[in-house]
């Protein structure tokens, strides 16, 4: 029987709309932060030399963000120590909120699947510091309508390891027969909770993915709606 459901969180519970003009701007507000002038030299050598690590084909385990944005500014002569560092990140990452956008029914989603009982909780591959996502989290109103939240940043693996998952499953006491899984993801999400035992729904409201290694998802949700009926279904 259906105790719990788990959502992943870009693409999913929220859109997240990635933008080179953000990158850019992440890096002049973290500057600024630091009572430097823009350095656009500096946004080039991120992308040639350490973007393409965050796209790394087949890569399981987290980039540590902090220890990389301290090397990348290194790069330019600026040592920075543990307080600036975590200014630098805090102002970069707030200059991303617009590329995070709340799905329209996602808050009365979560309070409909509490309605019938279940546990609900968030599994997401997200580099950024565990304490700036949660503080998001909070902003966007789902920390208080989700049981538990877990990141790759705070547990050192990405989706489709099975830790990340099983981290969130054993807080909120539920064996993976017992819970249904949503994300866009056919590889990371889809994949990575079938193969631990888990029910899966691909959701397809923002986009269709189609990877090569991915599984079959056991439904398909078109509207946040459906993953709704589907909960319904199992969990009577």
């Amino acid at each position: 029987m259906l105790r719990a459901v788990l959502f992943d969180w870009g693409d999913t519970l929220m859109e997240f709309v990635y933008s080179p003009e953000l990158v850019a701007a992440g890096h002049r507000a973290g500057l600024s932060a630091l009572g430097q002038e823009a350095r656009p030299e500096l946004t080039e050598h991120f992308r040639e030399e350490y973007e393409p690590l965050f796209w790394a084909p087949g890569t399981i385990e987290e980039i540590e963000y902090p220890q990389l944005v301290r090397r990348l500014l290194g790069d330019f002569g600026i040592e920075v120590d543990d307080e600036q560092l975590d200014r630098f990140l805090e102002a970069e990452h707030r200059a991303w909120d617009p590329a995070r956008v709340l799905a329209a029914h996602t808050h009365p989603l979560l309070e409909a699947l509490r309605g019938l009982g279940l546990k609900l909780g968030l599994v997401s591959n997200a580099f950024d510091p565990a304490w700036l996502l949660h503080r998001d989290l909070e902003q966007m109103g789902l920390a208080a309508r989700l049981d538990f939240s877990v990141f790759s940043s705070e547990v050192g693996t990405r989706k489709p390891h099975p830790a990340i998952f099983e981290r969130a499953l054993t807080a909120l006491e539920v064996e993976p027969e017992q819970a249904l899984f949503v994300g866009d993801r056919l590889f990371e999400d889809v994949r990575g909770a079938a193969e631990l035992g888990m029910t899966t729904v691909q959701a397809l409201w923002y986009r269709a993915d189609d990877h090569p290694d991915g599984a079959e998802p056991d439904h398909l949700a078109f509207t946040q709606l459906d993953v709704l009926n589907v909960a319904r279904r199992l969990a009577t």
